[in-house]
């Protein structure tokens, strides 16, 4: 009788609250090599990646601590963060507050 194969599940912390969760539950933002940052919706865009719960709270904190900026180590647009948050909205089906 041949056993399934438990497979392990990645990994990853979140730059905002530091919650280690699995990589399949958070959202990355890549920067690649030529230091564009972006979104990275399948999770395999080469580059440097962070994560990010898809919670408005780990977004907030995040946004009022620059923590891509951080993570990135030099200043991330605006706009990185607003289509963030939009993601997160989208995934999430939470109310702006």
């Amino acid at each position: 009788m041949a056993e399934a194969k438990k497979r392990k599940i990645p990994q990853r912390m979140c730059v905002a609250c530091n919650e280690m969760k699995p990589k399949n539950t958070l959202i990355r933002v890549v920067r690649s090599k030529d230091g564009e940052i972006s979104l990275d919706l399948t999770g395999k865009a080469a580059g440097r990646g962070a994560y990010v719960c898809k919670s408005a709270e780990c977004f907030e904190r995040l946004k009022k601590r620059k923590g891509l900026n951080r993570a990135f180590g030099c200043e991330v647009d605006m706009s990185v963060y607003e289509n963030l948050q939009n993601e997160i909205a989208d995934k999430c089906g939470d109310n702006d507050e």
